[in-house]
């Protein structure tokens, strides 16, 4: 159940496994929230520290393969650099990536930060490749909305984000509103992230996504333009290369977050969700842990 960046990376791992598998979904792919993301890889809004760090490095080293051995996924590694106001210690995930940085050269206004190579996702093309991934494994994808888990099934998965407050009865999983701006390619080869935004600058190969906001609470998948003017201004402090760059669009999209991951096996069912901010990031490895729970 769902067709976002979680359900369909468990449902390729379910059918590399030898399962058949088929996944229905109200939303495709791309109407997703999934589709919006920026999905730099970056574990955000999600818990537990220790757990989620070790989905979180499953998921580097799937991405950092994909990087090299298929260029038509949508994944590259790139350096970029988080930036702090004020002195920070190393991250809690720092384990999860080979290298991390002190940063010296940095935009005016910052006192500290690290910079690292992450992988950027450009979900455009990815989530259709994670599709032609299930039908090259014999899997399928249906929409269908329904108002609970179906029955009759050996096995059902649910990876249905905020979907689970209906089909899982789980009162814990909120939206945390993300809105985010699309700019014309200005050159920028490298990205930038600014937490106490949360601001971030992710370049891909002919636009650039810029954000961003964290309205826990908000279901309003309208965008704001006074919000899009702020967070422009927050970014162009960041990286002052963006002035004046055209704006190609403006996207809103409804985060998961819930106090804790949820990926846990009650019978029949195994639950996938709550992910936050994080769903790109953690997908490999929830996908993993999830084929382990059978």
């Amino acid at each position: 159940m769902g067709a976002g960046v979680v359900g369909l990376t468990c449902a390729v791992r379910l059918l590399e496994a030898g399962h058949r598998v088929d996944v229905l979904a109200r939303d495709l792919p791309l109407e997703t929230t999934s589709a919006v993301a920026a999905a730099l890889w970056y574990p955000y809004r999600a818990l537990p520290q220790e757990q989620v760090t070790a989905w979180a490095a499953t998921s580097y080293a799937v991405f950092d393969a994909l990087s090299d051995t298929d260029p038509e996924s949508g994944v590259r590694m790139m350096t970029g650099t988080e930036v702090h106001e004020q002195a920070q210690p190393d991250p809690w995930w720092r384990s999860a990536v080979p290298a991390l940085d002190h940063e010296t050269a940095l935009p005016a206004g910052f006192a500290s930060g690290w910079t690292f190579v992450a992988p950027v996702v450009d979900v455009r093309t990815y989530l259709p490749w994670l599709v032609g991934r299930i039908h090259d494994l014999g899997g399928t994808l249906t929409r269908m909305n329904l108002r609970a888990l179906p029955t009759g099934a050996d096995l059902v998965v649910n990876c249905s984000g905020l979907g689970s407050r209906l089909l899982a009865g789980d009162k814990t999983v909120v939206p945390a509103r993300g809105q985010v701006v699309r700019l014309a390619q200005v050159g920028l080869d490298r990205w930038w992230l600014d937490g106490a935004g949360p601001t971030y600058v992710v370049p891909r190969s002919d636009d650039i996504v810029v954000g961003g906001t964290d309205e826990e609470g908000d279901w309003s998948r309208t965008p704001s333009p006074e919000t899009a003017a702020e967070i422009l201004r927050r970014a162009e402090r960041m990286v002052p290369a963006l002035r004046g760059a055209k704006v190609l669009g403006h996207k809103v999209g409804l985060r998961p977050v819930r106090p804790a991951v949820r990926v846990r096996r009650e019978g029949d069912v195994i639950h996938c969700y709550g992910h936050g901010g994080s769903g790109v990031t953690l997908s490999w490895g929830c996908a993993d842990h999830l084929v382990q729970l059978l």
